[in-house]
């Protein structure tokens, strides 16, 4: 009897343990997600303010982009467990910022730019909190999502390189659909993988949120350009 109880007593303790670095993990990933919108709002408001990206179109821009995120993301990967990880994602935020300031500027030419972005913003917000609210209630486990998920952004990141060159309007919006759509599914995913005790670094976490909420912004705004840009 007694030895059942002591069993018990660790049991227990390993559970409460368990549970409170999950909970750490995601709380610290709340914490650096919204710290990360820092570097993001003032990567755009440099861009914006000294059109640095504007010549950055068609294939050389796809070639920063491109090679400026996955070198990024290569040094996340390498120093996430290190004092430099958290300032070198803040950097990559910063950048991509940058990069966003080129659609941000074509956005700014509507006469009702600055309402089209923030009915990004809010939509993207609210795809967040309706996300990480699912991912608090959902009980089964979604780890077979991950490789749709993955198949579904590799098939449009393809389509979106592809558009570069092709500048279809009906691909870009089909594309900017999809994206929103899959990326959305993303921010499920990722969180409920943090709260299932799946991914217990929460730099690595904050980046796969990141990366979802960036995509479905940018094509959230595309889209709002696309169908509410008012040219007067």
């Amino acid at each position: 009897m007694t030895d059942h109880v002591q069993t018990s007593g660790r049991f227990g303790a390993a559970v409460s343990s368990t549970n409170a670095q999950r909970n750490r993990v995601l709380r610290n990933t709340y914490w650096l997600l919204a710290l990360s919108m820092v570097p993001t709002v003032l990567g755009a408001w440099v861009g914006l303010a000294t059109g640095i990206t504007a010549s950055l179109g068609g294939g050389l821009g796809l070639i920063v982009f491109l090679g400026g995120a996955f070198a990024f993301m290569f040094a996340i990967e390498k120093t996430k467990n290190s004092a430099a990880g958290v300032p070198v994602l803040l950097a990559f935020t910063f950048f991509m910022g940058l990069m966003l300031s080129r659609l941000l500027a074509m956005v700014l030419g509507f006469s009702n730019g600055a309402s089209l972005i923030m009915t990004a913003f809010g939509g993207t917000a609210a795809v967040f909190f309706g996300m990480a609210s699912l991912s608090s209630v959902i009980k089964r486990d979604l780890s077979s999502m991950g490789k749709f998920l993955f198949i579904g952004a590799i098939l449009i990141v393809v389509a979106a390189i592809a558009n570069v060159f092709i500048q279809s309007s009906a691909l870009m919006i089909t594309v900017s659909v999809l994206a929103v759509g899959v990326f959305s599914a993303f921010i499920l995913y990722d969180l409920k993988r943090v709260q299932d005790g799946e991914e217990t670094n929460y730099i690595t976490a904050t980046l796969s949120v990141y990366l979802s909420l960036f995509n479905v912004f940018q094509n959230l705004l595309v889209l709002l350009g696309v169908f509410g840009g008012n040219s007067d």
